[in-house]
């Protein structure tokens, strides 16, 4: 029988935030793996409209040279 965990929260309606900075490399590293791909929102729990938040923020991240667009580790 699999377990069953209860629903994820987004962090960011928890704490009120509804701005996400593509600057803020800390944050935009937190949702993306060790390759450099964005975490699906069923993983983070964020929300819908945090979720393309964040994902508007990397991809700006990453033309920006902000944060990269895969890891130099797996070439």
């Amino acid at each position: 029988m699999a377990m069953v965990k209860g629903k994820k929260i987004c962090r960011f309606c928890e704490n009120n935030i509804n701005f996400i900075n593509y600057k803020d490399e800390r944050i935009l590293r937190r949702f993306t793996n060790e390759r450099g791909k964005i975490i699906p929102r069923r993983i983070t729990g964020n929300c819908a409209m945090h979720q393309r938040k964040i994902t508007n923020a990397i991809k700006r991240g990453r033309i920006l040279a902000i944060i990269a667009f895969e890891s130099e580790s797996f070439r």
